[in-house]
């Protein structure tokens, strides 16, 4: 049985966006919450899965379930075929060289981690320096922190301007001879920032160094070609692509992969054992030990291939413009602060209201049957930066609607009764 995604003719740009057969895949959306049509609208967190998604995840455990690369019977190699098929599918996705460039992990952050410890660690000196930004998510913050413990390494950090946007002047600056790696988030989890990598790499690739890429906003909402950025390392997760969790994928140069230790040790990672020597395996699998989320990888390219077939630059136009939709309707609302007024943004939204807590606005939205996300999103510095304990933030995805953003007014207003 075939994915139902295998049988749809990709949209054409020409094409209207028919925001509601989208929806008609994500049965999830048809449910009520308290007793209230869903209105979802945390996808900064996790989006919602598509029926071809699902199917493939139910596909595997029900026909092709077995281990990979380690059997010669039929079903194994069908795991194997299904898995493999995947890896080439995310390649083209994001236009990546060769497949033994990408590397099956649990997600965004573990590839960073990934990274951190088989490639910057075994590089970097006492007094060197890595060069993050102001806006990072704690998944590209820690990892460095750690490094810089262990090794006596020290973390600059470029800041950001009162609208959310890095101050490049400062940046460049801060690309000295000491800085030994730079690690950037692509869109801002909590502010919706756009940022400038493709620049921003160009000016560190002038002092020779490597950079990578958290991509875990980027890739359900905007074309991504890492060949065209000539980024180093590239991470993001499944989840915030309409697939499965625990999985997503780091890309990165194979000459860099090659020359990499691994991160884990284990089955499948290796050649050959002695106990006097292990000769490790071939990218990409030297960095996939154990038995991996086959079931996962698998509906990661089911995922990536129904992004393909509305087509990312399909979705980036919609968005934009429910974005535009929603960014006007909010700030109509009387006592409402938006944080984050990048010139160039994502479908993310972070506001405050009046003196009412996030926690608070967000319990009240929740009874309206509206989700959203209320916290400091995993990025307490950009909460520092502006002075706040917490944002309440409306996140967008392609199958979001003007009418649930209405909904979303709708809901706030009801908050500001409650409370005022």
């Amino acid at each position: 049985m075939k994915a139902a995604v295998e049988t749809l003719t990709p949209l054409r740009s020409k094409d209207p966006f028919d925001v509601w057969s989208i929806r008609s895949d994500f049965p999830i959306l048809n449910r009520k919450v308290n007793g209230k049509p869903l209105v979802y609208l945390d996808n900064a967190a996790t989006t919602q899965k598509p029926m071809c998604v699902v199917d493939s995840l139910r596909r595997y455990y029900l026909e092709d379930n077995s281990n990979i690369h380690r059997g010669v019977h039929y079903l194994s190699q069908k795991a194997t075929e299904g898995y493999e098929n995947s890896r080439k599918n995310l390649c083209g996705f994001i236009n990546a060289q060769q497949t033994q460039e990408i590397i099956f992990v649990r997600g965004t952050t573990e590839g960073i981690n990934l990274v951190a410890n088989s490639f910057v660690k075994k590089r970097i000196n006492a007094g060197e320096e890595i060069l993050i930004t102001g806006m990072e998510h704690h998944s590209n913050i820690v990892p460095w922190q750690i490094v810089c413990q262990e090794t006596g390494a020290i973390l600059r950090v470029a800041p950001i301007n009162d609208k959310g946007e890095i101050i490049l002047e400062e940046y460049e600056k801060m690309l000295s001879p000491k800085v030994k790696f730079v690690s950037l988030v692509h869109i801002s989890n909590s502010l919706g920032t756009v940022n400038p990598v493709k620049q921003m790499i160009e000016m560190a690739h002038a002092h020779d160094i490597p950079v990578l890429i958290d991509g875990a906003q980027t890739v359900s909402h905007m074309k991504l070609d890492v060949q065209d950025l000539n980024c180093d390392f590239y991470v993001f997760s499944g989840h915030k692509m309409f697939g499965p969790t625990g999985i997503g994928v780091l890309y990165g140069k194979s000459e860099y992969l090659e020359n990499m230790s691994p991160y884990q040790g284990g089955g499948d990672m290796i050649k050959s054992v002695t106990f006097e020597k292990t000769i490790y395996n071939d990218l990409p699998y030297k960095f996939e030990a154990g038995t991996p989320n086959i079931a996962g990888a698998t509906a990661l390219g089911a995922a990536s291939d129904y992004i393909n077939k509305i087509g990312i630059d399909n979705i980036y136009a919609y968005e934009q413009d429910l974005l535009a939709y929603a960014t006007q309707a909010l700030l109509s609302v009387d006592g409402l602060r938006m944080i984050g007024a990048a010139k160039n943004k994502s479908a993310v939204i972070s506001f405050m209201l009046e003196d009412v807590h996030p926690h608070d606005i967000g319990t009240i939205i929740d009874s309206e049957g509206v989700a959203i996300r209320t916290g400091h999103h995993c990025t307490q510095p950009v909460m520092q930066r502006f002075g706040i304990p917490a944002t309440a933030r409306a996140s967008f995805a392609m199958y979001n609607t003007k009418d649930e953003v209405d909904a979303l007014i709708r809901s706030i207003e009801k908050a500001k009764k409650i409370f005022r």
